[in-house]
């Protein structure tokens, strides 16, 4: 298995919680261009922590699984998991913030006795 199969399977599973959880949380979902701008931000992070963690040889990638588009020394590949993370993150919070929510909303018509 390449990097970039390993980076898409990885990316389809969190668009797929994200997907799930967005719909579970109801009202209450991510907001898309704070998700948008942090992308950007992590891609910026990632692509100089890499090329120096690369650069350094903290550690290294083999020729023969990359797809061979690289941003600097970093792989096309690594900017897979901040997508990831950037998509299921905030997804995650809204869905947690729902049930918050909704736990006070029950716990308040249970102490209302009228």
């Amino acid at each position: 298995m390449t990097y970039i199969e390993l980076s898409a399977w990885f990316v389809g599973a969190a668009v797929v919680g994200a997907i799930a959880l967005s719909v579970a949380s109801g009202r209450y979902r991510a907001h898309l261009g704070a998700m948008a701008v942090t992308v950007v931000v992590l891609f910026l992070l990632t692509a100089v922590f890499d090329t120096v963690m690369i650069a350094t040889g903290l550690f290294h990638y083999s020729a023969d699984h990359l797809l061979g588009v690289h941003i600097g020394l970093a792989p096309l590949e690594d900017f897979a998991y901040p997508l990831a993370g950037a998509v299921l993150l905030p997804t995650l919070w809204a869905a947690m913030r729902t049930r918050r929510r909704r736990r006070a909303g029950i716990r308040a018509t249970e102490a209302d006795p009228s």
